[in-house]
């Protein structure tokens, strides 16, 4: 039998805990989704509606298929700087007359949707899930271009938005501008680079420069329109394909396009019939521990994540420290590999680099679930050949050619991080729950080592050490660590592709496979040299 037996005691007072800290984590989440969802706040967005305008979020609830979900990604994107939650842009994966695609809207109640540093950054990320996962791209387009006080941060990166439209079109992957507003400047190009182009008329505006900046530069008198209104450049310019009345005749013609791109999947189909979980999803609140320290078993996520609860394991008996096993998850087969007790040994680090390759050999998408502490430290186990052993294992993840998505349940430390595939190498998708951590070490151990190596440092110098000054140092060093460990500290640098609630674990890691599926699955053909 390979069916998961769950032995989680939901009515425990531990269980109890953990669902409270994890619910109390999903509160604190959510209020800073809000921020994001609120754009640019009550005046501008009233400002926006006052001009009949629909919001970003409303645009892209109608041009998606009714009742259809929407992933987004980086919600929280620019979280923790200067700049509003979200980054002034909305990027996700929707379905559209039942074709998946990447949907990037640009927020004009923020800064009329002028582009900072971290909407560079988010829609950079964006561009990259669309042509790894062969997705055609849909720009929901008003923005006043850069924000010209960053230029020195946007201009030179920011060409590569251009760039990944013109080789996502060499790719046959179709790219469609759908232009409510202003698009002006360099912003002008996304429209001009795109392979369809639809503007409303009387609201959409698009020039290299304005009439301000032409006067400036020629001399020559012009207005808005006759320099780049929808009507010019549908009759005149030819830039605009469809010539739209409103907003949603505007979307109507872009669903129309999409309907009409004859697209196919390259991957394999989903099995039909599949079963659902035999346990309840809602029982991971209180799987984690608050305390991250304290082991928990990975079996019991995977129980309530894939189908049936039906997982056949791999070398159960081997490196007990790393669960690694085959599964279906929505009809996709996939080989999970789940950190059990946080440390990886060589025994793991083996049996992790055996299982990528057999996954390869099969074209089998991984999923990794993140709870390291990384890889075990000592002179046993450095004489043992932890390091090469460890290389052995980010040899294969690096190699490794099928898709690849990261959860990250709990802590996610060290070389374990990069081991576990972490956002350094390039999974499709990196989500995060709320208890999860990402750091070089754990704040006591990073502040211990610092304690010593200062300690150290003293004694040759032949000088008394303050254990006053030591603990200040280690309490201030702790603090540091643990606000840049946090998921929304991560989410904002875009080091994941948003924070999600458990129970939706399963939907989440749906919609991916599905979206990755739509280009061919292929596993490596061969590996880089393996240290033995």
């Amino acid at each position: 039998m390979t069916t998961l037996r769950s032995t989680v005691d939901t009515g425990s007072a531990e269980f109890g805990a953990n669902r409270d800290a994890m619910l109390e984590k999903l509160a604190e989440i959510e209020a800073e989704h809000a921020k994001a969802v609120a754009g640019g706040g009550e005046k501008y967005v009233e400002r926006h509606r006052g001009r009949g305008k629909l919001l970003v979020r409303e645009r892209i609830e109608l041009l998606l298929d009714p009742d259809s979900p929407f992933l987004e990604l980086s919600p929280l994107a620019a979280w923790g700087s200067d700049y509003r939650v979200g980054a002034s842009v909305v990027t996700g994966i929707g379905v559209v007359e039942g074709v998946e695609c990447l949907i990037c809207g640009s927020d004009p109640t923020v800064k009329g949707g002028a582009s900072n540093p971290w909407t560079a950054k988010k829609s950079y990320r964006a561009a990259d899930i669309a042509a790894q996962n062969r997705l055609p791209t849909i720009n929901l387009v008003e923005s006043g271009g850069a924000d010209l006080p960053t230029q020195k941060e946007i201009f030179i990166p920011g060409g590569r938005i251009f760039r990944d439209l013109t080789r996502a079109s060499k790719a046959g992957t179709p790219t469609v501008a759908l232009v409510f507003g202003n698009s002006t400047a360099g912003g002008a190009y996304l429209p001009g680079m795109s392979d369809y182009v639809v503007m409303v008329r009387e609201r959409a505006k698009v020039f290299l420069g304005g009439p301000p900046l032409v006067k400036m530069a020629t001399g020559e008198e012009s207005d808005d329109e006759s320099l780049g209104g929808a009507e010019m450049h549908a009759r005149t310019s030819g830039l605009a394909d469809y010539l739209a009345v409103d907003e949603r005749d505007a979307i109507r013609i872009g669903r129309r396009i999409v309907s009409r791109l004859n697209w196919r999947k390259q991957g394999t189909p989903p099995a039909p019939d599949y079963a659902e979980p035999r346990y309840d999803p809602e029982d991971l609140l209180g799987i984690v521990p608050a305390d991250l320290r304290t082991p928990f078993d990975p079996r019991e996520v995977i129980a309530r994540v894939v189908d049936d609860s039906d997982f056949d394991e791999f070398k159960p008996l081997y490196g007990t420290s790393l669960v690694t096993g085959w599964a279906r998850l929505h009809g996709y087969p996939v080989g999970v590999l789940a950190n059990a007790r946080g440390v990886l040994f060589s025994e793991e680090s083996q049996k992790a680099a055996q299982f990528i390759q057999l996954a390869n050999q099969v074209d089998t998408p991984l999923l990794f679930l993140h709870n390291t502490t990384g890889y075990m430290v000592g002179k046993s186990y450095e004489q043992g050949g932890i390091i090469k052993h460890g290389a052995m294992m980010i040899n294969a993840v690096s190699n490794s050619t099928v898709p690849h998505i990261s959860v990250l349940m709990g802590a996610s430390y060290g070389a374990g991080h990069y081991g576990m595939c972490g956002r350094a190498y390039d999974p499709r998708f990196l989500f995060a729950w709320p208890s999860a951590k990402s750091a070089v070490m754990g704040p006591q151990q990073l502040a211990g080592v610092l304690s010593i190596v200062a300690r150290q440092a003293a004694a040759s110098r032949g000088q008394e050490y303050s254990e006053e000054h030591d603990a200040a140092m280690r309490a201030m060093v702790e603090n540091q660590i643990e606000a840049e460990s946090l998921p929304m500290f991560l989410s904002g640098m875009l080091y994941d592709d948003g924070i999600i609630d458990p129970r939706d674990t399963r939907t989440v890691l749906g919609i991916c496979l599905s979206t990755i599926h739509n280009g061919p699955i292929s596993g490596a053909d061969g590996f880089g040299v393996f240290r033995m």
